[in-house]
């Protein structure tokens, strides 16, 4: 059900775009991002009690702007990407007996709507490789210009999945079940999980910054439920340096 809705939701994304698109990209002439990478503190999985040290990679903080140099407001629609790392039995006791998943790479749309310092969001991606289920959020965020060097923002978030992507992380097959300590447990689509984040880039000069994020993120719903989860509370900090990519069209 989850994944037809989300299909449903992706096509009329589509459809209106179509239309408006000339309205939205039009009068955009410049496009500016971060391009990162660095560490990451947090869970080895979704539902880890543990933490571990990982890579991170990041592309994020997209500005749109217009021909008289300022930021775009109102409704603009990008493309966005996402990336979930692998999970492997043999690196975690406790998933003994459950299926290996592979890395995956999403691709999809995101809608974004700007106001000032002020922006909510959209978006819905497929999953490639792991899962090949349709993901998405929803989110607003704020920004706060503490100096020409300090940029802060805070974020809230719900993040959606369908079944197909409940049941990859979150499910329970007979046969996972038969080899390993879990039940079986079928989960359903839907909000599985809300965070809330703490976003700060420092510039070190115009074009390098020291990127940090903290994020409390928590499970909810079927895949809070799920018997593989040891922990629903999922925190996590990242730290990296990033270079500020422009484009001008």
């Amino acid at each position: 059900m989850m994944r037809c809705l989300f299909a449903i939701a992706l096509m009329t994304t589509s459809a209106l775009a179509a239309p408006a698109s000339a309205q939205w990209i039009n009068n955009i002439s410049e496009a500016s991002f971060d391009v990162g990478a660095g560490i990451s503190y947090g869970p080895g999985y979704f539902g880890d009690d543990e933490t571990e040290l990982g890579p991170w990679g990041t592309m994020r903080n997209l500005t749109l702007g217009t021909e008289t140099g300022e930021e775009k407001q109102g409704f603009s629609l990008i493309p966005s990407f996402g990336y979930i790392g692998d999970r492997k039995a043999d690196d975690h006791d406790e998933l003994e007996g459950l299926d290996d998943i592979d890395w995956t790479g999403e691709i999809g749309l995101r809608v974004n709507y700007v106001s000032g310092p002020a922006m909510s969001y959209g978006a819905v991606r497929l999953g490639v490789g792991g899962h090949d289920g349709l993901v998405g959020e929803i989110g607003t965020k704020y920004r706060f210009i503490v100096n020409d060097k300090l940029t802060l923002w805070t974020a809230a978030e719900l993040q959606l999945g369908d079944d197909e992507f409940t049941d990859t992380y979150f499910g329970v097959s007979p046969d996972e079940s038969a080899a390993s300590n879990f039940r079986e447990y079928d989960p359903s689509g839907g909000i599985y999980g809300a965070n809330i984040s703490l976003e700060a880039r420092y510039a070190l000069t115009p074009k390098t910054s020291i990127l940090g994020k903290v994020t409390y993120g928590r499970l909810l719903n079927d895949a809070g439920d799920s018997p593989i989860v040891q922990e629903r509370n999922q925190p996590e900090i990242n730290l990296g340096i990033a270079r500020r990519l422009n484009f001008r069209f």
